[in-house]
C-alpha cells in the first residue's frame, strides 16, 4: 500500500470522527435540543443556581447577546459587560463562570461548538442513577481546551437523544459525580433541561428566569 493512500485513509478516519459531522452522536444530542434553530435567537439569558444540603449557596445571572459576542454578568454586588472577543488574557474572572454555566445549560450545543474533544459511543448502558437503559456518549477535551483541560463527561442518552444523566469526571478521572438532565422545556425554537438532581432527586444545579429572544 503506497504512502499517499495511507494519507488519504488517516484524512478520511479523522473526517469520521469529527463531532462537528452531522452524521455523528454529539451532533445528533446537539440537533436533538434545537441546534439547527440556534441561529434564529439574538440572545439568551438565564439565572444558574447552586444549591447544596438544601441551602441556596448562590445564583449568577446571566444575558448573552448572541450576535454581538457580549455577556453580561449581575451579581449581588456588580453587573458589568465584556466582549468575547477579547484576548483570553484580558476576559475577566467571571468569564469561568460563564463558561462553566454555560454548560450546564446548554451542554448540548456545546457538543457541535466545540471541536477540541475525542469521544467513543457504548450502546446499551444503565445510568448511574436510576439504571435506565441508554446510548452512553463519553467527551473526553483535549489537554489544551478551555479553562479546565482535560475534563471528561459521560452522558447518557435516551431513544430521542436527549441527555437523561450525566457523569463529570475531573481530568478524565475514573469516577466522578452523575447528576439528571431534567424538565427539558422548550424556550423559543430550542430544548433546555432546567433542572439537575442527585441519585436521592435533592436538586442541585437549576436554571431559572430563561428568556431568548
Amino acid at each position: 500500500m503506497n504512502k499517499s493512500y495511507l494519507f488519504i485513509l488517516a484524512i478520511l478516519a479523522t473526517l469520521a470522527c469529527s463531532p462537528k459531522m452531522p452524521d455523528t452522536l454529539p451532533f445528533q444530542v446537539a440537533k436533538a435540543y434545537g441546534f439547527e434553530n440556534f441561529d434564529e435567537l439574538k440572545s439568551i439569558s438565564y439565572t444558574w443556581n447552586v444549591q447544596r444540603d438544601s441551602v441556596n449557596v448562590f445564583s449568577r445571572n446571566w444575558s448573552w447577546d448572541i450576535k454581538n459576542r457580549m455577556v453580561t454578568y449581575s451579581g449581588p454586588d456588580t453587573t458589568f459587560t465584556y466582549s468575547q472577543d477579547l484576548p483570553k488574557e484580558s476576559l475577566p474572572d467571571a468569564d469561568k463562570g460563564f463558561v462553566n454555566d454555560k454548560y450546564w445549560c446548554m451542554m448540548p450545543f456545546q457538543l457541535a461548538w466545540d471541536s477540541g474533544y475525542e469521544y467513543e459511543v457504548t450502546e446499551n448502558v444503565p445510568t448511574p442513577l436510576h439504571q435506565q437503559n441508554s446510548t452512553k456518549l463519553t467527551v473526553v477535551y483535549g489537554s489544551g481546551d478551555g479553562y479546565t483541560p482535560g475534563d471528561a463527561y459521560d452522558l447518557y442518552l435516551d431513544e430521542n437523544y436527549h441527555i437523561l444523566e450525566w457523569t463529570y469526571r475531573r481530568q478524565n478521572a475514573p469516577e466522578g459525580r452523575t447528576w439528571t438532565w431534567e424538565n427539558l422545556q422548550d424556550f423559543g425554537p430550542i430544548k433546555l433541561a432546567t433542572d439537575h438532581r442527585d441519585g436521592a432527586g435533592n436538586r442541585f444545579i437549576w436554571i431559572s428566569d430563561v428568556k431568548v429572544e
